[in-house]
């Protein structure tokens, strides 16, 4: 069992930094596949950034370029440093775990979530 708990959100203008924070449970960090989604009101919840156990990393293309994924094994966190914020990347942005085993954009090949944290860009 893996429990993520992410932290960092906030109320930021647009053009500003945010860098979100996840700590997860157990000992195993090190194999997982982690990644990013967010959820906007309304909206699906969609793929932002991912990061494999071998370092190897994934960005949707609405964030590349301006968002990084980054773990750090010896502490069990994953961070994501967005930057050049936008309105529309406001959300609900979720710390996702799984096993690293396929594909790394779909929901499903996620096993455990975090409750989420939210991240509102002013225009």
């Amino acid at each position: 069992q893996v429990q993520l708990v992410e932290s960092g959100g906030g109320l930021v203008q647009a053009g500003g930094s945010l860098r979100l924070a996840c700590v997860a449970s157990g000992r195993t960090f090190s194999t997982l596949l982690m990644g990013w989604f967010r959820q906007a009101p309304g909206k699906e919840r969609e793929f932002v950034a991912a990061m494999r156990s071998g370092g190897r990393t994934a960005y949707a293309d609405s964030v590349k370029g301006r968002f990084t994924i980054s773990r750090d094994n010896a502490k069990n966190t994953v961070y994501l440093q967005m930057g050049s914020l936008k309105p529309e990347d406001t959300a609900v942005y979720y710390c996702a775990a799984g096993w690293d085993l396929g594909v790394v954009n779909p929901k499903s090949s996620y096993n455990y979530w975090g409750q989420g944290t939210q991240v509102t860009v002013s225009s």
